[in-house]
């Protein structure tokens, strides 16, 4: 007797842009297992599954296509562990000067606490240096002892590299996360499911850009803010023409307000040179005057992010318009006096 066959369930395909990255996440690791075998590491099929983290079948096949590729390595009976033939030199990239010092100088940049999120570029460059010529070397490795980013003042991420790995990682994979974040608004900490878009820096921290599964409008999140995060199978539904920048409109830092306001301050002629050496917001605009006093204007969403920046100038400041952003600093300066001299 045949047994009939139900009807076949709607499962929806994964996309090709999730079959590049699945195919790329496994050439990586087979380039990590070459690593490993040509280092002077003691590498065996259990070392290498434990180090990469999956099962010794996926050792063997990664082995396999090492092998298929031409890599002439070996197992040392001696040694009990695996080796590549001595001459073996896998290609590289043959860098030009302007080409190494970029390369050096990207590795500075991620090795900076609050940018060091990842591997960052340090390995690519140990391994290029190794592979080039001695001008190159040289290059490398002056540029990487006299180029450094210092003193950022971004928010400390160092207790949140496994929340900013998952965000990675689902990104690339488009799949949901889910976990508990701590919201400055909420009186407990939230369990939710994000639908993640973005990973970016802005100003002092990382953020995620998403939706909230169940709902359609993206929102910010602040990396550090989450206190776990696990990636899911469910695939995210992320829109295929996002835009950051229509996202964050002219708000002054990440939290768009609901209303528009032109801001307009006057800077002293003391502090005028110093305020125009940075574009503070991409619709700033600036006019100097005869006295030396320069005139900064911009379009915000909100002011709730401006204040504090502000108060920073205080004394050098004068807040021309609008009035409500003005009423709300002398309120700030109000409440700033009554708390130091009591």
């Amino acid at each position: 007797m045949t047994k009939k066959l139900g009807p076949k369930k709607n499962i929806p395909e994964r996309p090709d842009a999730d079959r590049r990255v699945r195919q790329s996440l496994r050439i990586a690791r087979v380039l990590h297992v070459l690593n490993l075998i040509q280092s002077r590491g003691r590498w065996n099929v259990a070392a290498i599954a434990k180090e990469l983290d999956c099962s010794a079948r996926t050792v063997h096949r990664d082995l396999n296509v090492l092998e298929f590729c031409g890599v002439p390595f070996y197992f040392s009976e001696e040694e009990q562990c695996y080796r590549v033939r001595s001459d073996f030199r896998f290609p590289t990239l043959m860098l030009n000067s302007e080409e190494a010092l970029g390369q050096a100088i990207a590795t500075s940049i991620t090795k900076t606490p609050g940018l060091n999120i990842g591997l960052g570029a340090g390995p690519t460059t140990t391994r290029l240096a190794s592979a080039s010529n001695d001008e190159i070397k040289q290059t490398i490795a002056d540029a990487m002892s006299l180029i450094e980013v210092f003193d950022l003042k971004l928010v400390d991420h160092s207790r949140h590299g496994e929340i900013l790995k998952t965000v990675q990682l689902a990104l690339l994979g488009a799949n949901q996360v889910t976990g508990v974040y701590l919201s400055p608004y909420e009186e407990s900490p939230v369990k939710l499911t994000l639908h993640p878009y973005r990973l970016c820096l802005v100003k002092q921290a990382w953020y995620v850009i998403g939706h909230i599964d169940g709902e359609t409008e993206a929102k910010t999140f602040r990396a550090a803010r989450f206190k776990s995060l696990r990636q899911t199978e469910a695939m995210a539904q992320r829109p295929e023409k996002f835009d950051l920048r229509k996202h964050f409109g002219n708000a002054w830092s990440v939290y768009r307000g609901a209303v528009s306001y032109d801001v307009e301050l006057r800077f002293d002629a003391s502090v005028a040179r110093t305020v125009v050496e940075t574009n503070w917001h991409h619709t700033q605009t600036e006019k100097q005057h005869r006295d030396g006093s320069v005139t900064l204007k911009f379009t915000v969403d909100g002011l709730e992010e401006i204040q504090r920046w502000i108060l920073g100038w205080t004394g050098d400041v004068k807040i021309v318009s609008p009035a409500e952003l003005r009423v709300a600093i002398i309120e700030r300066l109000r409440k700033g006096i009554d708390a130091n001299s009591k």
